[in-house]
């Protein structure tokens, strides 16, 4: 069974995942929403105002009320900045799986910020949810999140082609990642 304990704070060396407050509305825009960079890699593409990044965040912060939301804001320890977001969602209850997704911002990428949150969260997934499997996808075009996946030991399992269509209306196909619980605890 799988005991949800909310979004607790997650620490790393470098890390601070912790969960998100209306005031990071404006990094939350600022440092990955507006950029098409990296949403691009997003279903629903970049926000066109802060308006957007507001109603998202009142949005994310209204559901900490749920013991079985996990969302996480990545903040440096270092400077304080909020670089990107990552979270567990579409728990499957009877198999008790689920997926993972994360966003880092351009300025941030290429530098380990992506594995070390992806490891903390799956250490916290594994060992205090009592996960069985935890998911991701990425789209081929970006191999670099598979990279980060296949550094925190998941393997890929498969491709889906077509698996889905971005906000500029693109097929994307993606690579499935995967990995057990009792693989990640050896």
């Amino acid at each position: 069974m799988i005991n949800f304990h909310g979004t607790p704070t997650l620490e790393t060396d470098r890390l601070i995942l912790r969960r998100l407050v209306i005031e990071d509305a404006q990094s939350f825009f600022t440092n990955w929403m507006s950029d098409e960079r990296v949403t691009d890699n997003l279903i629903k593409g970049a926000h066109n105002s802060i308006l957007e990044s507001v109603e998202r965040v009142t949005n994310i912060v209204n559901e900490y009320v749920d013991q079985e939301f996990c969302y996480w804001g990545i903040e440096l320890k270092a400077t304080g900045d909020l670089i990107g977001a990552i979270d567990f969602y579409h728990f499957d209850l009877t198999t008790e799986n689920c997926e993972v997704g994360f966003t880092l911002g351009y300025e941030w990428w290429n530098q380990g910020y992506g594995t070390e949150a992806l490891k903390a969260v799956m250490e916290f997934g594994f060992r205090h949810m009592n996960i069985h499997k935890i998911a991701a996808a990425h789209n081929t075009d970006n191999p670099a999140s598979g990279k980060i996946m296949q550094k925190v030991g998941m393997k890929q399992e498969g491709l889906i082609r077509h698996m889905i269509r971005n906000a500029k209306n693109q097929y994307k196909d993606c690579a499935v990642y995967g990995i057990f619980q009792e693989e990640y605890l050896v």
